[in-house]
């Protein structure tokens, strides 16, 4: 079983403490959740945006952000770029959105002087811990690569596998989906994830299981699994660690799906693939979705220490 959030929380706590630095923090939910984050030992935050705002909110709000710098900048995209500097210098070692638009976030992020480019395939990872589930779920990609190469997928399936080792699964299970479970030329995404299941088998993917193609079912619930023919074949039993979805409007619906329809529900989402870790959520994201991915961030974070994302 691998961790849940609270886990990977505590696992921080043990960490020496990771600095955090957000873009454009004047919101409220942002304010909160890295306050929370700095309570709970997990982010030292330092802020950039328009000091004056960042302040009257946190009045308002009863949000103690005593002791946190405050680098005023009123203009969004100066202070983005100068919340990404400090990240890419090296002074910080996550780099969280605020109070503006993900494109503007995201240029900040790609910037070639200042930025956090790799030159690896960026892509964004959401874990869930669903009720019923005995077990983390990492989702890829649901946010931000609209139609993955096979390339694109090996890449995602390596950085997934770091992130999966960093929040406590040792040897993750990767489900490459499909409407079915067999290899259809006429379904091309079939052909790929029988081929990423083939890269794994020959070693050039490592430190995971891949089995695909697998439809969603006989990839996380083992009772329907066991009724598919053939299932006792599969390295995968209904018991997947890592989806990895065939192109963005699949993961898209699957994770809105889970977050609108599912009670109880816990997520965390980072963006993949940057020198650092990047807490890339949505303005609507509750504070406990914002806290629960810094502590992702922060466990990727150092698991990066090691090896980077290679």
């Amino acid at each position: 079983m691998s961790a849940t959030f609270d886990e990977i929380i505590s696992k921080v706590k043990e960490l020496p403490a990771k600095k955090l630095s957000v873009a454009v923090a004047q919101d409220v939910n942002v304010l909160e959740a890295v306050a929370k984050a700095r309570d709970l030992g997990i982010a030292d935050p330092t802020l950039f945006g328009n000091e004056a705002k960042i302040k009257e909110i946190a009045k308002e709000n009863n949000i103690d952000i005593s002791g946190m710098p405050i680098i005023n900048e009123e203009d969004d995209v100066e202070a983005s770029l100068k919340a990404v500097k400090m990240v890419h210098d090296g002074d910080a070692q996550m780099y969280m959105k605020g109070e503006l638009p993900t494109k503007t976030f995201l240029k900040s992020v790609l910037n070639k002087e200042v930025g956090l480019r790799t030159g690896k395939t960026l892509s964004h990872v959401c874990i869930f811990q669903i009720p019923g589930i005995n077990r983390l779920l990492f989702f890829s990609d649901v946010a931000f690569l609209p139609y993955p190469t096979l390339e694109d997928k090996e890449q995602i399936i390596n950085m997934d596998v770091k992130v999966a080792n960093a929040c406590g699964v040792k040897m993750p299970k990767v489900a490459p989906l499909a409407a079915v479970e067999v290899v259809n030329p006429k379904m091309p995404v079939t052909v790929e994830a029988d081929q990423l299941s083939k890269w794994q088998d020959e070693g050039r993917i490592k430190n995971c299981i891949v089995d695909g193609p697998l439809s969603l079912d006989l990839a996380i619930d083992p009772e329907s699994a066991a009724h598919k023919a053939g299932a006792s074949d599969r390295k995968i039993v209904g018991d997947a660690d890592v989806l990895l979805f065939p192109d963005i409007h699949a993961g898209n619906l699957v994770y809105k799906a889970i977050v609108h329809m599912v009670p109880g529900v816990v997520n965390g989402n980072i963006l993949m693939g940057t020198k650092a870790p990047v807490v890339l959520t949505s303005r609507s994201d509750t504070v406990e979705v914002k806290v629960n991915s810094i502590a992702v961030a922060a466990v990727v974070a150092e698991e990066l220490k090691k090896t980077g994302w290679d």
